[in-house]
């Protein structure tokens, strides 16, 4: 195949999405719902295309030779063809794969086939087969001795033998009658002594045996052995009697291979090869001319017919046909009755048969077989080469030609499978019956066979009363009948009886004469044989049984009472008294509910609840263990939502994983508590609060993380360290500014000098007292400075203050829920809000230690949760003139949530506590119950009231963390810092008097 590419636009199905609308149960979309289905639409794309070109080749063990494929031999085949590959035909004689071998002594023919024949010790000629006969015998296959007087190789010697001797058939040797003796001569014994030698010589050349009389039978120059007579042979020749060298072979014994070539013959002797004219080289291998060329130039073109051609003679141009072909171009077939190569056999084929234009084989016509057609085909069998096996039946005869049957007499078909029809017999049926009363006339010789109930020749006599059957030899044998039909003796019953003897009731269902009426009887009802009347069967009543018993009662006449059946469909089975019970109940009562697992009528269905859910016995449907939902509860309850159908609503904080069975918060790392709302105690952090701080130096530690938050003047991962030498502060990140070798302290950086030196960096020598003016002015500056800075922050206050009497928003604390185990801490920020800053936009600023009373006065809420922090600002600064932070629980509020800061003493925060204080400038906290109270063991809730201007709102929110401590501390009082790990840490509290 030849292969070739083509680019080309080719077709292909492209799928695409197609919308259709069918009808369903969607009222709202008036009973229309849209669905999705892939089809495919014809769509083009660029492929290669690829083309075959067919180009035919010769198969495998075949060669091309011009336009035919010639079989190829691995093995030449020496006396033969090659007709397949690595297959020789080999010439009448030879055999072996190459066609080299002479067929041995029992063997003849192409191949050496062919079994010998002959007998007597007789070979066989291994071309030909034709038996050569030893000495003394004669005949096709040597079977017979010679006749009488006759003795020798082809029995064509006559004996010599006198006075009447008998002579052997084989040497010839006289057996001498009683009187006589000698070889060849009558006379007696005691007259002649004719062995006169002493026997001490070898038998002259050309003689053996006893007596040496024995002629050698040795040709071509052999010599035979003077006792056996067994041949030597000389070179060239070989054989019993050394007059045979098989072609191709020479040498000593033959038993060398010819290597002659082209049909050059070979010197039996030394192998030398005669070539043919226009052939030449030591085995005649070459030819003088190319191949296709002849003449004693080479200059004139071969005519043969190349497919039916061997060779072409180089020299003659004479065409060498192939076995089969003749003419002179060999293009004509082998004439009908020849084969072979020059089609010079003779076909032996009889009868008709063709004949193998090549092998000679012949193909039989129809009906023959043999090798040469000569046999008729057995019987049974016909037709071409006797294959097919006859059809017919009954003994007949089979032609076999075309396999058509003759039938015998009866019979008839074209198999002969086929009786005479009804009322024929004889050969081919021509004959014409005479039976009557359907009596069966004998195919072969017309008998009669009468039918049953007649008889006589010819079958037209009744039987007489009382018999019945064939031949009228049975006899009726009846119960309860009138008699019985003669023809089949069957017995004519009384009305309710059947059987052969009449001896039988009817069958259930029937009644009357021969049972020949059906019942009415309906429900398995039986009826009187004799006059049909009905027999109900249990749970049935009525004249037919078609009505069933009253509820309440059944079985045999609808005589027994129904059970009390408690879960049932009705009163018990009409027919077996069974109660027939509900779905979801069993038992013999219908009192019992299906066992665990099962449900339905009868108990039958297996229930499908997973996941400890119960199933109802009715239906089947399932109630599900809490946590779990589904028709079978299979699918656990979705985030957030716990207990039976999941209806309730997880109440954990801080990324906490609630129990979808009893809404149980498994707190994440850091929390504790029910809702998981409580940091870790002080010293405690991670998951279940179960890993112990390793903080040192007073440095916190995050309730998540673990992570420690140092103190001012220590670093490490624990804190456990100081700050290096030249640094101080928070995180150690400012350098020491000490001069003259001083000494800087790692918590405030405070210069310790060395002896000798003074001032804030130790730059000052000890033995200069004198002051400069400028100096001293600039710090009488400075004070000067703070204090008016100070009358204007007291002055500030006081105003504040007396803002603090109008109208008052009040936060007050409610106990919520007690909560135990707490460790709460309050960060350092607070908000501070003022219109009357330096910024004009009223933007909110914060102070990272202290409180500042700020003119708008933001609710603050107590909350170590900056979320719910984040939330409250964001609900009362929204137009971001006022701030918030919720880390600070000690702010005053003038505004209520929600509303601008422009809208000023408006409320304010009262803040109630067990014990009161009083707090510096204006700000009043009231504390309820006794001082040893913790304050902090309660929830608050932050309430707003509403203000002059009706905007103020309320809210509530969620549990805060609180100090431990029940003590309020004053605005100047310095807060214990704990850091959320999600925000940077403040920088550390500065003292009352740097503010001041």
């Amino acid at each position: 195949m030849v292969q070739s590419f083509f680019l080309q636009l080719e077709s292909y199905a492209h799928p695409f999405d197609q919308i259709y609308y069918t009808r369903c149960t969607d009222i709202l979309n008036w009973f229309k719902c849209t669905k999705h289905r892939i089809s495919y639409k014809t769509a083009y794309r660029r492929g290669v295309r690829t083309m075959y070109r067919r180009r035919s080749q010769c198969c495998p063990g075949y060669f091309e030779s011009g336009d035919l494929c010639v079989p190829l031999c691995t093995e030449e085949c020496v006396h033969g063809r090659c007709v397949s590959p690595d297959t020789c035909q080999c010439e009448p004689g030879w055999g072996g794969l190459d066609c080299s071998s002479g067929c041995e002594s029992d063997f003849w023919g192409p191949h050496c086939s062919n079994r010998c024949q002959c007998q007597n010790g007789a070979k066989c000629n291994p071309i030909t087969g034709a038996c050569v006969c030893t000495d003394g015998y004669q005949g096709w296959r040597c079977e017979e001795p010679c006749e009488h007087g006759y003795y020798g190789k082809a029995c064509q010697l006559p004996c010599q033998c006198l006075n009447g001797a008998t002579c052997n058939h084989e040497t010839g040797e006289c057996i001498c009658a009683p009187g006589y003796t000698g070889a060849k001569t009558g006379y007696l014994s005691d007259t002649f002594d004719l062995c006169a030698d002493s026997c001490g010589e070898r038998c002259p050349s050309g003689s053996h045996g006893p007596q040496c009389e024995q002629r050698c039978p040795c040709q071509n120059g052999g010599t035979c052995h003077h006792i056996t007579g067994d041949c030597s042979c000389p070179a060239g020749w070989t054989g019993s009697v050394c007059d045979d060298c098989p072609v191709g072979t020479y040498g000593p014994q033959c038993n060398q291979k010819c290597e002659c070539q082209n049909g050059a013959k070979c010197h039996h002797i030394n192998g030398a090869c005669l070539c043919e004219t226009g052939f030449k080289g030591p085995n005649c291998q070459e030819r003088f001319c190319p191949p296709g060329l002849y003449g004693l130039i080479c200059d004139k073109y071969c005519p043969c017919n190349t497919t039916n051609t061997v060779s072409c003679h180089p020299l003659s141009g004479e065409c060498t046909c192939s076995a089969g072909w003749t003419g002179l171009y060999c293009n004509e077939s082998c004439p009908p009755g020849f084969y072979g190569e020059g089609c010079m056999l003779t076909c032996s084929c009889a009868n008709g048969a063709d004949c193998h234009p090549v092998t000679g084989t012949c193909t039989c016509a129809p009906g023959f077989m043999s090798e040469d057609c000569s046999t008729v085909c057995p019987p049974g069998l016909f037709g071409r080469s006797c294959l097919s096996t006859c059809s017919c039946h009954n003994h007949a005869s089979c032609s076999p030609v075309d396999g058509s049957c003759f039938c015998k007499e009866g019979w008839q078909g074209v198999d002969c499978s086929i009786l005479c029809s009804s009322g024929a017999w004889g050969l081919g049926c021509n004959q014409t019956c005479l039976c009557s009363n359907r009596a069966a006339c004998d195919p072969i010789d017309g008998t009669c066979t009468c039918s049953p109930g007649w008889r006589g020749e010819h079958c037209d006599e009744p039987c007489p009363e009382g018999t019945y059957g064939l031949e009228c030899r049975e006899r009726c044998d009846c119960s309860h009948a009138d008699g019985c039909d003669p023809v089949s003796g069957y017995c004519r019953c009384y009305p309710g009886w059947t059987g052969i003897h009449c001896d039988n009731v009817c069958p259930q269902g029937f009644w009357g004469p021969n049972c020949s009426v059906s019942c009415s009887c309906q429900n398995g009802g039986s009826c009187s044989p004799e006059d049909g009347t009905c027999v109900c069967a249990p749970g049935y009543r009525g004249t037919s049984c078609k009505r069933i018993c009253s509820p309440g009662f059944y079985g045999h006449r609808c005589s027994q009472s129904c059970p009390q059946c408690v879960h049932s469909t009705g009163p018990c089975h009409h027919v077996t008294g069974h109660c027939e019970c509900l779905s979801g109940f069993t038992g013999s009562l219908c009192n019992q509910v299906c066992p665990s697992g099962r449900y339905g009528r009868a108990c039958a269905e297996i229930c499908l609840c997973t996941n400890n859910g119960t199933c109802n016995p009715i239906d089947g449907s399932c109630q599900c263990f809490p946590g779990w939902i589904g028709e079978d509860c299979s699918q656990a309850c979705p985030s957030g939502h716990w207990g039976p159908d999941c209806l309730n609503s997880c109440n954990c904080h801080n990324g906490a994983q609630c129990s979808a069975y009893d809404g149980e918060c498994r707190c994440s790392p850091g929390w504790t508590g029910l809702y998981c709302t409580q940091r870790c105690p002080s010293g405690f952090y991670g998951r279940d609060c179960s890993e112990v701080c390793r903080c040192q130096n007073g440095a916190d530690c995050d309730h998540i993380s673990g992570q420690c938050a140092c103190r001012t003047g220590f670093i490490g991962t624990s804190c456990e360290q100081k700050c290096p030498a030249g640094t101080f502060g928070y995180g150690c990140q400012q350098l020491c500014e000490c001069l003259n070798n001083a000494t800087c302290d790692y918590v405030t950086g405070t210069c310790y000098c060395s002896p000798g030196y003074k001032g804030i960096r130790c730059d000052q020598a000890r033995g200069s007292e004198r002051q400069s003016a400028g100096a001293v002015m600039g710090i009488i500056f400075l004070l000067l400075i703070i204090m008016a800075m100070l009358s204007l922050f007291v002055w500030y206050r006081q105003r504040q203050r007396d803002k603090g009497h109008e109208i008052q928003p009040s936060v007050s604390y409610s106990q919520a829920m007690h909560i135990t185990n707490t460790d709460y801490s309050l960060s350092g920020k607070s908000l501070a809000c003022s219109q009357n800053s330096s910024s004009s936009s009223g933007q909110c600023f914060s102070n990272p230690s202290y409180h500042t009373v700020a003119q708008c006065n933001v609710v603050s809420t107590i909350s170590s949760n900056l979320d719910a922090a984040d939330y409250i600002k964001s609900s009362m600064c929204s137009n971001s003139s006022c701030s918030l932070n919720s880390e600070n629980p000690y702010a005053t509020i003038r505004d209520p949530p929600g509303l601008a800061c422009k809208h000023t003493e408006s409320s304010y925060v009262e803040m109630k506590s067990p014990s009161h204080r009083e707090v510096p400038f204006g700000g009043t906290a009231t504390l309820l119950g006794s001082a040893s109270r913790n304050v902090y063991d309660v929830e608050p809730t932050v309430s707003v009231l509403q203000g002059p201007n009706g905007m103020a709102t309320g809210f509530s929110q969620s549990p805060y963390d609180l100090p431990r401590s029940s003590h309020i501390p004053s605005h100047y009082d310095i807060l214990p810092m704990r850091h959320s790990p999600t925000h940077t840490p403040p920088p550390p509290p500065e003292s009352p008097s740097s503010l001041l």
